[in-house]
């Protein structure tokens, strides 16, 4: 038996990358899954792939900078599985790579919405659903750059830093409830999304891979690996922390 077993999961961020791992782990380790992305078809792909595998999987479009479409899905998994017990909140967006005093407003805007935002309208959503059942788990996916400055990236981080936060006080204030908030701080994952921030830039995935002290980068399943677990009840006792899965970057 899965370490999820019959626990609804929702899924935000599922189209591709960590969350699209996330969506077959989960299900691997037996919830059920609402997969839920901007990307309507690729969320549908992702949970075709789980009922192809003889899983139980849905989808839903979803723009978390949009509080309606997050309490849609939400709905969703509540009418279609009559709970709501664990979610990751994945979804974020990196921005381009510019110094702060050049960052265009309109992705400063953008980004803020979509990863502090969003994990704000997911939160705000699934906790009182949580709280129907009398526990629960969530995961928020911040970032190694949201324990350390990342020049060229500093929304993006700045971001990260505010999950973090969001995190903690999420945590802090369902505890005595039994819903648990904690965080993962992934490093340098071999997605797309450290490929599109450096398409421009020679030799950048090298230097990445050079910075991680155990000589690669990341698979997105390693991280999906640590959210199912703090998703799990093996997790019973941890609440309010961002564990990093980086391969030991942040310990330098």
């Amino acid at each position: 038996m899965g370490m999820l077993s019959g626990k609804v999961a929702m899924i935000t961020g599922a189209a591709d990358g960590i969350g699209r791992a996330a969506v077959t782990v989960f299900a691997r380790e037996g919830a059920l899954v609402l997969a839920c992305d901007i990307d309507g078809a690729g969320a549908e792909a992702a949970a075709a792939a789980v009922r192809a595998d003889g899983g139980q999987a849905l989808a839903s479009a979803m723009d978390v900078s949009d509080l309606s479409q997050v309490r849609v899905g939400v709905e969703l998994a509540l009418t279609s599985w009559g709970s709501l017990d664990v979610a990751f909140n994945n979804a974020g967006i990196t921005g381009p790579m510019t110094s702060l005093v050049d960052y265009p407003d309109e992705w400063f805007e953008r980004v803020v919405a979509v990863n502090v935002r969003g994990t704000w309208n997911c939160l705000r959503e699934q906790i009182p659903a949580m709280l129907q059942s009398g526990s629960g788990a969530i995961v928020n996916a911040s970032s190694g750059a949201g324990a350390v400055g990342a020049p060229g990236i500093g929304i993006y981080a700045a971001t990260k830093h505010a999950i973090l936060g969001l995190t903690k006080v999420a945590a802090l204030e369902n505890a005595t409830a039994g819903v648990r908030v904690n965080a993962v701080l992934p490093g340098i994952i071999d997605t797309n999304q450290p490929r599109n921030l450096t398409h421009d830039i020679p030799g950048a995935m090298d230097a990445f891979k050079s910075a991680m002290p155990i000589g690669r980068l990341g698979r997105a399943d390693e991280v999906a690996e640590a959210a199912a677990w703090l998703c799990s009840d093996r997790a019973s006792l941890v609440t309010g922390v961002g564990v990093a899965v980086d391969g030991g970057y942040l310990a330098q």
